[in-house]
């Protein structure tokens, strides 16, 4: 019965977000897409508690791709790009700021995260232009399911699966090895969350099959 009613819930707020939506593609043909999208995201973020992560949810899913609405986005939390993919289960605390990115089910982010686009944002090779005048790229940055990033920690670059990202720590590259424990600026690998024991188990486990 609970899961029925919530499913009903958050039909309701897609039915609520609709119209804020359709005005957001209409100005999105008008002007720049993300300019648009950025400034719905601040009014958003204003909304407190259960009705706040409600409307974001039901936005995000009308207008980011490939993004669920069983999410949960917290107060003040900003999204600065329309190419954004949240999956299932994903939470994202207060006061972060999330960029061009994928964030894999059933990921947390904790307060005060910030995702950047990427790590070639802005040019800055030619000194006798201000950096500001240099332009830049933007990456979509994947961040696999399943893991934990810490509160104020920053995120330019790849985060494989099932890893935990010590709270303010510094991600400047990608980090490919699955299920490892990271921290500190920049972040490294502290431990496998696998202990010896579940290592014997997994080896074991393989052996059988072959």
């Amino acid at each position: 019965m609970k899961a029925v009613l919530k499913k009903t819930l958050k039909f309701g707020f897609r039915l609520l977000l609709l119209p804020l939506y359709l005005w957001f593609e209409l100005l999105a043909r008008l002007t720049n897409e993300d300019s648009i999208f950025q400034s719905i995201s601040q009014y958003l973020s204003l909304i407190p508690g259960k009705l706040g992560s409600y409307c974001r949810a039901a936005f995000y899913w009308w207008a980011c791709p490939n993004t669920s609405d069983d999410i949960a986005i917290g107060f003040l939390t900003v999204f600065s790009h329309r190419d954004t993919t949240i999956e299932q289960g994903v939470y994202i605390g207060p006061q972060c700021n999330i960029g061009k990115c994928h964030i894999g089910e059933n990921t947390l982010l904790g307060s005060g995260v910030h995702i950047l686009s990427g790590n070639k944002q802005h040019q800055f090779d030619d000194v006798t232009k201000p950096i500001q005048q240099q332009g830049g790229t933007f990456t979509k940055v994947q961040i696999g399911a399943d893991c934990w990033i810490g509160n104020g920690s920053l995120v330019i670059a790849d985060i494989a699966q099932h890893c935990i990202i010590a709270s303010g720590s510094v991600v400047p590259k990608p980090i490919t090895e699955t299920y490892g424990i990271f921290g500190g600026n920049p972040a490294k690998l502290i431990k496998n969350r696998f202990t010896k024991e579940d290592q014997e188990n997994s080896d074991q486990t393989k052996e059988a099959v072959t």
